[in-house]
């Protein structure tokens, strides 16, 4: 397996919305186990086809404790179809978003459709982690990082450090 590169913000690529997953073959399996063991390296529990630089639609999770083994779950073309309540994800952090955690306001219950990695048809219910993770790693597929759910004031604190660290 290869690790790959994480795109991190400002990256313009993080920003496009994806396509749907048309076809799910050999060589997207080989992505899917790529894309598992960068996640587990950085060391994350969720990460997004464009977080890697891929516009489809498609995102890998994993939300196991790191000591009981690893209990990877991939989303193809998932969709939210409900959505109930609100739950404040404190500290929710992003392997995109280096060094930066802050708290978001997220649906406390949600209702997931798509597909998994052999093509078979999935309809849970999420909440909790679960369901953060989910609806953080959707945001990307639809070009929607955590730190744009932020108020304007901890969005331009955050852009102002990048800029600066980027100058140096």
């Amino acid at each position: 397996m290869t690790v790959l590169d994480v795109l991190t913000y400002p990256d313009k690529f993080l920003k496009k919305q994806t396509s749907p997953v048309e076809n799910i073959d050999g060589a997207m399996q080989t992505l899917f186990d790529n894309m598992a063991a960068t996640m587990y390296v950085a060391p994350g529990i969720g990460l997004a086809a464009p977080q890697v630089g891929i516009g489809q639609s498609f995102l890998i999770y994993d939300i196991s404790p790191m000591e009981d083994g690893h209990d990877l779950h991939v989303l193809v073309n998932p969709k939210i179809v409900t959505s109930e309540g609100e739950i404040l994800s404190e500290g929710e952090g992003c392997l995109s978003v280096p060094d930066f955690r802050a708290d978001v306001k997220r649906a406390a219950r949600i209702l997931v459709e798509g597909v998994d990695r052999n093509g078979n048809p999935l309809r849970f219910e999420a909440d909790g982690l679960l369901a953060i993770v989910i609806q953080h790693e959707l945001d990307h597929l639809n070009g929607t990082l955590f730190i744009d759910r932020l108020s304007n004031l901890k969005q331009q604190l955050y852009k102002r450090r990048v800029r600066k660290e980027m100058k140096q």
